[in-house]
């Protein structure tokens, strides 16, 4: 087991267990997958314990099979800040599910991770102090990593203004005073020329952006959702963002409760780590768990076949036999 705060932790909604889980995974993704499966939350899920737990394969076996099972949607690494002022401490988690789920899920989740917490237990005092961010002589992480950060504010409404002096004006007309759903919209065209939309297409599907954002999302993080992983061609953008704001609506976030006047509010701030490598960023600047360079390293590597893997961990198996004749 890691050290308390430390370690496994399993997410909420997934199926019932069952024998036929991974089971299009390789045999040796399978084979982690149901072993961490089975471990209780707070278990110690660093590579150098799995592999002691899990003789048939190494260090770098174990590395590689853990990247594979973040890009399949069954694990993320994080570091979590928990406690308040002084007390507070960086902790190391892997957020599991047997239930596999896609990059817009596990945004939503982490991001519902860094919503304010009325109380937080912070490990041990002995701990090491907070790890580094991103060392100075790293290059800054990808462009998109600034999604789901607080920026500058989301664009509201005209602003409430008293004005006692002046009578009441009339209504100002829809087009003068955009909502926060429609403005995003209305960016889509500017951030990919894919999804050109027109002002009757934005209002429209305003009413189903304003759902997203009612559920705790930021504009940022609706536009992102939006954009992300486009086919080469689309042809009809108004139907395809429909379809996507309708199948892809975010779970509503817990609300926190209001803090006591004059005391501040503890909050949980998330930072998911490269499952491969290991720099943090944001959970839209990571997606399948791994950044940019690791990313495309595990997209143009070639993965094992599984004849080929299967002979590897008979002829392993072999040699551990061997060796205990010898003892």
């Amino acid at each position: 087991m890691a050290k308390p705060g430390y370690g496994k932790r399993t997410t909420p909604g997934q199926l019932p267990r069952t024998p036929h889980d991974f089971r299009l995974l390789p045999t040796r993704e399978r084979y982690v997958a149901a072993f961490v499966d089975h471990l209780p939350d707070g278990a110690a899920m660093s590579v150098k314990q799995l592999a002691k737990q899990l003789p048939l394969y190494g260090q770098q076996a174990i590395s590689t099979a853990l990247t594979a099972l973040s890009v399949a949607g069954h694990l993320r690494r994080v570091r979590c800040a928990v406690g308040a002022g002084d007390e507070t401490r960086w902790v190391f988690r892997t957020f599991w599910s047997r239930t596999a789920h896609d990059n817009e899920w596990w945004n939503t989740y982490l991001t519902a991770e860094n919503v304010p917490q009325a109380t937080e237990p912070a490990p041990d005092t002995d701990t090491a102090p907070p790890p580094p961010w991103v060392p100075d002589e790293q290059p800054p992480p990808p462009a998109r990593e600034e999604f789901g950060k607080e920026q500058d504010p989301e664009p509201t409404a005209v602003p409430q203004q008293s004005a006692p002096t002046q009578a009441p004006s009339a209504p100002r007309p829809s087009e003068n005073a955009p909502s926060p759903a429609y403005l995003a919209l209305a960016r889509l065209g500017r951030e990919d020329h894919r999804l050109p939309l027109s002002a009757h297409d934005c209002a429209a599907l305003a009413p189903l952006a304003a759902a997203w954002l009612t559920r705790g999302v930021s504009v940022d993080y609706l536009i992102s959702a939006l954009t992300a992983g486009l086919p080469a061609q689309v042809d009809a953008p108004v139907g395809f963002i429909r379809r996507r704001l309708t199948d892809k609506m975010p779970p509503r976030l817990p609300t926190a409760d209001s803090p006591s006047p004059g005391a501040p509010t503890p909050t949980r701030r998330v930072l998911m780590e490269c499952t491969d490598c290991g720099r943090p960023g944001q959970p839209e600047a990571l997606p399948d768990g791994l950044c940019r360079p690791c990313r495309t390293t595990h997209q143009t590597g070639q993965a094992p076949t599984p004849a080929t893997e299967t002979t590897e961990t008979k002829t392993h198996i072999t040699n551990l036999r061997d060796l205990l004749k010898t003892v």
